[in-house]
């Protein structure tokens, strides 16, 4: 079966070519102490039976600054495309999604939670983004959200607002799951699912907490799929910032989805991201 990843990182040992700019001024240990280089990620993709890549920007290296990023997929085109990273309330936000689209980015990603910037920002639903928003789905440009679930009510403002935009949600909004069903604690997570633009990335965080608590992968991706169904969900590793190999992550993946059909894994695995990446087929 198909498996392409949608949540991988690259980030070089190289410091005076590439210099760190993480986002909240300090930089995330998994990406000083696991640099990995765009042959590097491939080996392990060989390695692990993993086709293609949507490959995105190490925020809590570079920041905004995608370069080592675009460098990367230049390298393999047939193999990778890029997730772009940026501010949308700089006021030259739609000039630099100008740039990394030129360079061979198809989708962009915000960053408003994460090891180096801990809780929920406040701005999505700024008007100042909406020009953001809005061009990215005049583009059909994937919007990938690191986000909380604090971070639902704000989402659902643009969500209304900018209907033909797509959002992914990383590790599901990191809602809580290990409750076990009915997944009450990820009720908010729950009520998106009449929103069609939303799409979630199961990644190894969902992985690791559907098998904790209450939870099992049985009880959980049955919920998910009578939720969201499978064509609104992209698996992605998380790799190198999940601290494990390529390969083993895809098997404890594939682990937790055995209890789903063929053609739920395809979708999870491949198909729903061939849609959303079309470069990618």
């Amino acid at each position: 079966m198909k498996i392409i990843d949608v949540h991988c990182h690259v980030v070089s040992p190289d410091r005076v070519t590439y210099p760190l700019a993480p986002l909240g001024g300090t930089q995330s240990d998994w990406s000083s102490e696991r640099p990995t280089t765009p042959q590097m990620l491939i080996a392990s993709m060989d390695e692990a039976g993993v086709a293609k890549a949507a490959v995105v920007q190490a925020s809590t290296a570079y920041g905004h600054n995608s370069s080592y990023l675009a460098d990367s997929i230049k390298l393999f085109p047939e193999r990778f495309t890029g997730v772009f990273s940026l501010d949308p309330l700089d006021a030259d936000a739609l000039t630099q999604m100008d740039h990394w689209i030129s360079l061979g980015m198809t989708g962009m990603r915000v960053f408003t939670t994460g090891s180096t910037m801990p809780g929920q920002q406040t701005w999505l639903d700024d008007e100042r983004a909406y020009p953001v928003w809005e061009k990215a789905g005049k583009l059909k440009l994937p919007i990938s959200v690191q986000m909380t679930a604090q971070g639902i009510p704000l989402l659902l403002k643009i969500v209304e607002r900018f209907r033909e935009t797509d959002f992914l949600l990383d590790h599901l909004a990191r809602s809580v799951i290990n409750d076990g069903p009915p997944y009450a604690a990820a009720a908010s997570l729950w009520e998106l699912a009449k929103h069609k633009s939303i799409y979630l990335k199961l990644t190894s965080r969902t992985v690791e907490h559907c098998q904790a608590g209450q939870a099992t992968p049985e009880t959980f991706m049955k919920k998910l799929m009578e939720t969201f169904g499978s064509e609104r969900i992209l698996w992605g590793s998380n790799f190198p910032a999940h601290n494990d190999t390529l390969p083993n992550i895809v098997n404890e993946t594939l682990h937790v989805l055995a209890s789903l059909s063929d053609a739920d894994k395809a979708n999870i695995l491949a198909h729903t991201a061939e849609r959303l990446y079309p470069v990618l087929k």
